[in-house]
């Protein structure tokens, strides 16, 4: 990101200022037979001087160190240490939020409610479907952090400056649009697994009269199943309307304020906070943008299972959802789940935020010291 004191998350302090004209330069691998390379090297040798390192590493190391792809490598580290930090509590926010008022199996505390899952599936059913979230949400968040900084030079007003809180607000909410696109069938399957799973009313009445319980289907055939029997590929796509009218303003409303509030945990005279003050602005920042946005999240969970059968949910639209929700089950009903979720949202923002930004400037510390002293690079 821009290189001030202010410097906000997705990029280092002091790094962000080589932005754009190619920001994704193309890593090439040394060629053997190139004689100019093979002169040079002999030449080194000869000289008794300390062997400069293979040309292929010296690209690799140019390549992985620009900030776009550094961002998108921690990115994606991000999403897996996150989600996994908070996976159980991730189980049960879907299922309160999917939990029509016909079913109350999960109406109990958060910590009776986790007992329940724990003593009725054991640790598989704590983490049920954090194996496809984590497929899912690699690339996805990868996508996310890869395209803030792949176009936030597009919103600079002048180059190597901080943005603006309006537009890193913006151009967070763009970064959302992309990676909603190009992951959303596995979140609808995710969502998908972590019902399936649960153990409804249903399943134990199947038990009870001597009928078995067909074994749950993974990822791959949840996903053909869907695409067969309800409407092809695009079934894959229901519910992304809402979806991406929830996560636009919440990726944006996280960008806009971490790195609004990075500064205030930044001591005088240095350029980033302690490890401590990020996780504090990771956890605050995460907090207020999911708040703002948890009822269209609910209403991306409810439109996902429209089709289930016994979930009780056929909403024609999101005006017709938010109708009927309301007029079933209150206010409230647009907030289902929003306990666990403020539990798990501190401290799986405040993991990402802060494996993000260890990963990133790892990567970025890789490049070549004379580009680095170009650069500006301390």
């Amino acid at each position: 990101m821009s290189t001030t004191t202010t410097t906000t998350a997705p990029h280092p302090p002091t790094s962000a200022a080589r932005a754009p004209t190619n920001p994704l330069k193309t890593f090439t691998p040394h060629n053997p037979n190139n004689p100019s390379a093979a002169m040079a090297s002999s030449s080194s040798s000869s000289s008794g001087a300390t062997p400069p390192a293979q040309p292929w590493v010296h690209g690799f190391k140019e390549w992985v160190s620009q900030m776009v792809i550094a961002s998108f490598i921690a990115g994606g580290v991000a999403g897996a240490v996150s989600r996994t930090v908070v996976s159980p509590l991730e189980r049960l926010k879907i299922l309160l939020q999917v939990q029509s008022t016909g079913h109350s199996e999960y109406k109990m505390s958060i910590g009776k409610a986790l007992a329940k899952i724990w003593r009725e599936e054991g640790f598989k059913g704590m983490m049920a479907g954090n194996g496809t979230n984590c497929i899912r949400i690699v690339p996805y968040s990868a996508v996310q952090f890869g395209a803030y900084n792949l176009y936030k030079p597009y919103f600079e007003v002048t180059k190597d400056q901080p943005l603006s809180p309006g537009r890193r607000l913006v151009c967070g909410a763009c970064a959302g649009i992309t990676s909603v696109t190009f992951t959303y069938p596995l979140d609808i399957v995710r969502t998908r697994l972590s019902i399936q799973s649960a153990s409804f009313e249903n399943l134990k009445k199947q038990t009870a009269i001597g009928q078995p319980v067909k074994k749950l289907p993974g990822m791959w055939e949840t996903m053909v199943t869907i695409t067969k029997t309800e409407g092809g590929f695009m079934a894959l796509y229901r519910g992304i309307i809402p979806t991406i009218a929830g996560v636009a303003p919440y990726v944006g409303l996280n960008f806009m304020i971490y790195e609004s509030i990075r500064q205030y945990f930044t001591p005088e005279g240095q350029n980033n906070p302690s490890a401590a003050g990020k996780l504090c602005a990771g956890a605050i920042s995460g907090a207020v943008a999911q708040t703002c946005t948890y009822p269209l999240d609910v209403l991306r969970r409810r439109f996902q299972i429209n089709t289930m059968s016994g979930m009780g949910y056929q909403y024609k639209s999101i005006f017709d959802a938010v109708r009927v929700i309301v007029g079933h089950e209150g206010v409230r009903g647009l907030y289902k789940g929003i306990a666990p979720n403020l539990l798990k949202v501190a401290p799986s923002m405040a993991s990402s935020w802060l494996s993000f930004e260890m990963t990133r400037d790892f990567f970025l510390s890789l490049k070549p010291e004379d580009e680095s002293k170009d650069a500006g690079l301390h």
